[in-house]
């Protein structure tokens, strides 16, 4: 891990406390996360799950996509991919197409129903978002925002 270490001014119950609430806040955000994942999912599709759900907002982001880069880019299992991806095919959310580049090969991506449905969910998402946030100073959502970044590089 990175990062600076603890001042040595600071008391060691103070660090701990504050370790201990951040911890648990963190647990709090991620559950929440996973209900509000679980909700979007099902707006996208009622029979979408949320692990499927969190694939088609990678191929969102990603474009179309060879299968196997999706692999390398998730860390995920070539099995689970495969899994996934059939999944969100059998829900008409992704379609496989040829590679202009290579015609042997295929690439992923998102229909135009897929695409659609995922563009409300996410408007709908950052609507939501906006409304909350809108009650914070923009100097804590800058501070915030960069805590954060700092927290996801060092994981």
């Amino acid at each position: 891990m990175t990062g600076a270490a603890k001042p040595p001014d600071e008391p060691a119950g103070d660090r701990e406390s504050a370790t201990r609430a951040l911890e648990r806040e963190l647990s709090v955000l991620f559950g929440r996360a996973r209900s509000i994942s679980l909700s979007l999912a099902a707006r996208v599709h009622p029979e979408l799950d949320a692990a499927c759900y969190a694939l088609l907002l990678h191929l969102g982001d990603i474009g179309p996509v060879r299968a196997a880069d999706v692999v390398e880019r998730t860390g995920l299992d070539k099995s689970t991919i495969s899994r996934q991806i059939a999944r969100l095919e059998e829900l008409e959310l992704v379609e496989r197409v040829a590679d202009p580049h290579d015609g042997r090969a295929r690439l992923v991506q998102l229909t135009d129903g897929g695409t659609e449905r995922l563009a409300t969910v996410r408007n709908d998402r950052r609507a939501r978002l906006h409304a909350i946030l809108d009650r914070w100073p923009t100097d804590e959502i800058t501070t915030f925002s960069a805590l954060l970044g700092k927290l996801n590089q060092d994981l």
